[in-house]
């Protein structure tokens, strides 16, 4: 067992240098050569590229990888099992709308231990280790962050997944196209909530990473069939809904009947 299996600190310095291969690679990915798609559906080459260089530094670890890309990898009898989207946001990053992601998060068997997620467009990067709350790096400064203090829907930023049937009667809302940098922004306070309609729901690497944040921010995330979120089987989906308070998550659960 190495110490990055036994140290959260060292998880996450292992992950900080993940996200710096995955930036550095991707970098140089230009031009035409950003929207190259691959034979399987909805990946483009540019994931292939970020899996590779993330699953470089990852190895060394002895911990067992869930990767969106590679699938189960490493060790099976690890205490450790790190869960990544090495781009979340693919079709932003492939397009240059800066929006996209890498997420990482370690699991024990007490659930989610370690979170990095990285908005790979302009650096900032939110981390949480259990118990120890939820923060904000930026090149200037590392703060703790919070999310909102809303309670109703209509006085509510919410981002959604899909398209939703009808206005649930919030103030405003937003598509952004990474489900886990959106989360990170309802743990920030920056969006109020943010609502799943995809019938296909998001796999653990788009969420777990988001889910330690907001749950050490104090915000509330749930499936909407109340499934469990803390998963590693790369077939399981979940329909997310985030609110930054329980009593926003039940108006916007309210007002979202019959989507």
């Amino acid at each position: 067992m190495t110490s990055a299996q036994r140290d959260p600190e060292e998880i996450l310095a292992v992950f900080m240098a993940a996200a710096d291969a995955q930036m550095a690679a991707v970098a140089q990915i230009r031009g035409p050569a950003r929207r190259a798609r691959t034979d399987r559906p909805g990946q483009y080459a540019l994931d292939l590229v970020a899996d590779e260089a993330v699953l470089a530094v990852l190895a060394p670890t002895g911990c067992a990888i869930v990767s969106e890309e590679s699938g189960y990898c490493g060790p099976t009898d690890s205490p450790i099992t790190i869960v990544v989207d090495p781009v979340d946001g693919s079709t932003n990053c492939s397009r240059n709308i800066p929006y996209w992601s890498i997420s990482l998060c370690a699991l024990d068997r007490e659930g989610p231990l370690v979170a990095l997620v990285v908005n790979c467009a302009n650096g900032e990067r939110f981390s949480a280790i259990r118990g120890q709350g939820a923060y904000l790096q930026t090149p200037d400064q590392r703060e703790i962050i919070t999310p909102a203090l809303t309670k109703r829907v209509a006085d509510s930023v919410v981002a959604v997944s899909g398209l939703p049937s009808h206005d649930f009667g919030w103030k405003q809302f937003r598509a952004l196209g990474s489900a886990a940098l959106t989360l990170c922004d309802v743990a920030a306070g920056r969006v109020d909530a943010y609502y799943d309609v995809l019938t296909s729901g998001h796999a653990p690497w788009d969420y777990l990473g988001g889910l330690l944040m907001c749950t050490e921010a104090g915000a509330v995330v749930v499936d909407y069939k109340n499934r469990g979120l803390v998963t590693t089987d790369i077939e399981a989906r979940r329909t997310l809904r985030a609110a930054a308070t329980a009593d926003l998550l039940a108006d916007l659960t309210r007002s979202s009947v019959g989507d």
